[in-house]
């Protein structure tokens, strides 16, 4: 990360309000194949509408992300929602993170897309965890037309990513919800790690 990436960030949050508006989390963390509530990773959380949901439904959560301001607001509505206590977050670099082997029950990257990232932090999962990934596809239809192909995956890439340490629990293709800034089409996945 670097200062410049935290400063891009930091002033998309302050000077845009619908970053700054609560919105639903996503609608995989109410799938019955999760396993039970425990420790939750949310890498580049942002604003934190997954981490409060997690938080509200049991979880314990680490909360990451490069932007100061965008953690600031997360502690913020986790105050409002009571679930504080619940929540940690952290101030990280992604491109260098190194999450402890085998901690997370869950592990969710929403909006966000490090391909190696993703390899990299397969081992943080317990075996019988968790991951869920969901974010934006190359499409020609996008709204955003000047997304950087590098952070845009290909239609069938998502389910290669984890490893052949996982299995498929769910894999979708679909047009975002109306909730966000651009009409775009992503990519979810739900996978369970089933060995180390």
């Amino acid at each position: 990360m670097s200062q410049k990436d935290q400063e891009k960030w930091d002033r998309k949050y302050l000077e845009n309000p619908r970053l700054r508006e609560a919105r639903p989390p996503l609608r995989w963390l109410e799938d019955p194949r999760l396993p039970a509530p425990g420790l939750a990773l949310d890498l580049a959380c942002g604003t934190g509408r997954n981490a409060v949901a997690l938080a509200q439904n049991g979880w314990k959560v680490d909360a990451l992300d490069l932007s100061p301001v965008a953690l600031q607001i997360l502690t913020e509505a986790a105050e409002a929602a009571g679930v504080r206590e619940s929540i940690r977050t952290g101030l990280i670099d992604l491109d260098s993170y190194e999450a402890p082997s085998e901690r997370y029950d869950l592990i969710l990257i929403a909006n966000y897309l490090d391909r190696e990232l993703i390899r990299r932090i397969a081992s943080a999962l317990k075996t019988g965890g968790v991951l869920i990934v969901e974010t934006y596809m190359e499409h020609p239809e996008n709204e955003k037309k000047d997304s950087n192909p590098d952070y845009l995956l290909q239609a069938g890439e998502l389910p290669r990513l984890p490893g052949s340490s996982f299995e498929t629990l769910l894999y979708e293709e679909f047009w975002n919800e109306g909730y966000e800034m651009y009409r775009m089409r992503k990519a979810a996945l739900i996978a369970r790690k089933i060995r180390d």
